[in-house]
């Protein structure tokens, strides 16, 4: 066996050290999650228990910490809906040159580079300047939208630039209308890019602090609920709580790679049968 060389060995050094500095605060947080009774929040550990994961529902130790976080649910299924059907018919819009395009692009990828902040100070000012009221399932979330739309419809714009126009020819020759090509062709092709979408819009939307912030009124979400945590509690029921939030994370994450393999299997079958029905 020929022996590997050593550039192979210091990247999958570097690579170990990536690992580490990208995960290791979160596996930190999931290790002291688990002190005993009369554990702290640092090491060592004063033992071993799931005390502090039953402290947790206790509305007392937390604050509203359920109350947001449906509030966060909620809020990230408004954003991902939206997300989708707004970044399908973006796509679907760009598709072809019209007056205005261009401007209009630029102007979508803008607010990814604009401080979040700023974009959740000014959605919050005119707000309360055109006197409505400043909360999380109104200004709360259209600033939210300046975050996922953009990544929504950079997804849809490489799909349909890679689209094969002939199965819509193909679908409008056997005569079918519009609607029934985008939905009987073009939709199911693009399924697993709609559930990458999504994954983007629920994933940023839960996550989401700085545009939440200031259009959140007076209802926090789970990120805002965390932060005013920091500040009063300080024993280990925070990092139960952080461990939890990550597992329901993965969990979303798991739940959306299933239903795009589940998809992929789908339409390989569908494939699949429509050659052997021509054989």
């Amino acid at each position: 066996m020929e022996p590997r060389p050593r550039s192979f060995y210091v990247l999958t050094v570097f690579f170990v050290v990536f690992l580490l500095f990208l995960y290791g605060p979160t596996i930190t947080i999931g290790i002291l999650s688990f002190q005993g009774e009369g554990g702290g929040l640092t090491f060592p550990m004063r033992g071993v228990s799931m005390y502090w994961f039953k402290d947790l529902f206790e509305q007392q130790a937390v604050g509203d910490i359920w109350g947001s976080f449906r509030r966060s649910l909620v809020l990230g299924l408004m954003v991902m809906v939206t997300t989708v059907v707004v970044s399908v018919m973006g796509g679907l819009a760009f598709r072809k040159r019209f007056p205005g395009s261009g401007i209009l692009f630029y102007l979508i990828i803008t607010s990814l580079v604009i401080p979040s902040i700023l974009i959740s100070l000014g959605v919050g000012l005119l707000f309360s300047q055109s006197g409505l009221d400043v909360h999380w399932s109104t200004s709360g979330f259209g600033a939210q939208l300046t975050w996922t739309l953009p990544f929504g419809l950079l997804i849809m714009f490489a799909v349909f630039n890679r689209f094969d126009r002939s199965y819509e020819e193909a679908a409008r020759d056997l005569g079918a209308s519009p609607w029934q090509t985008i939905r009987h062709v073009v939709l199911p092709i693009i399924a697993p890019s709609l559930i990458g979408v999504a994954l983007f819009g629920f994933t940023l939307s839960y996550d989401e602090f700085a545009r939440t912030l200031l259009t959140a009124g007076s209802y926090n979400t789970l990120p805002l609920e965390i932060y005013g945590m920091t500040t009063n509690v300080t024993s280990p029921v925070l990092y139960a709580l952080g461990t939890l939030t990550t597992v329901f994370s993965l969990l979303i994450i798991a739940v959306f790679l299933c239903l795009a393999l589940l998809s992929n299997r789908r339409k390989a079958k569908s494939g699949s049968d429509a050659g052997n029905g021509m054989l």
